[in-house]
């Protein structure tokens, strides 16, 4: 998402990204706009606290650590995607229906591509983080490594649900969102792990140089 405000500093150097309102105004206009009469206000609480958590996160960061224009594109989509989730449940997302009847697919599709999705854009996120952080270098470490946090955040995730579930009884079950598929935890990490892949696949090139505009030197050499 586009919106950083530029603030120059004292010494000659390149202005620096101030905070990305458009995203945070994003951000918050989705969990607004997903609150008014969701379908279940336990489901749509539990699904939009990543979003209530990321934007204190990015205000209080974004001097200190601004992001690429494409992460915060991505983290503008994912919020979508999550605040849809949470106001009707993923299982009845209207988008997912259409989805469904086209394809003539057995089931709502949504919560499968929340998932992709929870692999895909957090590849990026934790690719910009190891990049600026680490002594990690471009190359299959970094990609290896950025893969497997977010299949390792995507196995907590299920966890979350399952103590979600075991905390407040058959109030979890939108949550959930298992619709009879007895693989449904299995497929939701497999999901997120194609989606992790793909991101760093297609995505590094272009990655790297938006890191570059930003003024963080990269080291091609592959390691």
């Amino acid at each position: 998402m586009g919106g950083m405000t530029m603030v120059s500093n004292d010494d000659g150097d390149p202005p620096a990204p101030g905070v990305p309102h458009v995203l945070i105004a994003c951000m918050l206009g989705t969990i607004l706009a997903s609150s008014f009469g969701p379908s279940d206000r336990f489901t749509w609480f539990l699904e939009t606290v990543p979003i209530m958590i990321g934007i204190p996160i990015l205000w209080l960061t974004a001097r200190r650590f601004p992001l690429t224009p494409l992460l915060r594109f991505l983290i503008g989509v994912h919020a979508c995607i999550l605040a849809l989730g949470g106001a009707y449940t993923y299982a009845e997302v209207p988008l997912g229906f259409w989805i469904q009847e086209t394809f003539d697919l057995a089931r709502n599709p949504y919560d499968r591509i929340g998932h992709l999705a929870q692999g895909f854009i957090p590849a990026i996120l934790t690719r910009e983080i190891l990049l600026r952080n680490t002594p990690l270098k471009c190359g299959a470490w970094l990609s290896f490594l950025s893969i497997s946090v977010c299949l390792a955040f995507s196995a907590f995730y299920e966890m979350i649900e399952w103590w979600a579930a075991l905390a407040s009884g058959e109030s979890a079950t939108a949550f959930l969102g298992t619709q009879g598929d007895v693989w449904d935890t299995q497929w939701d990490m497999f999901l997120a792990l194609i989606g992790a892949c793909i991101a760093v696949v297609t995505l590094a090139a272009f990655h790297n140089r938006q890191l570059e505009a930003l003024g963080v030197p990269l080291d091609r050499s592959n390691r």
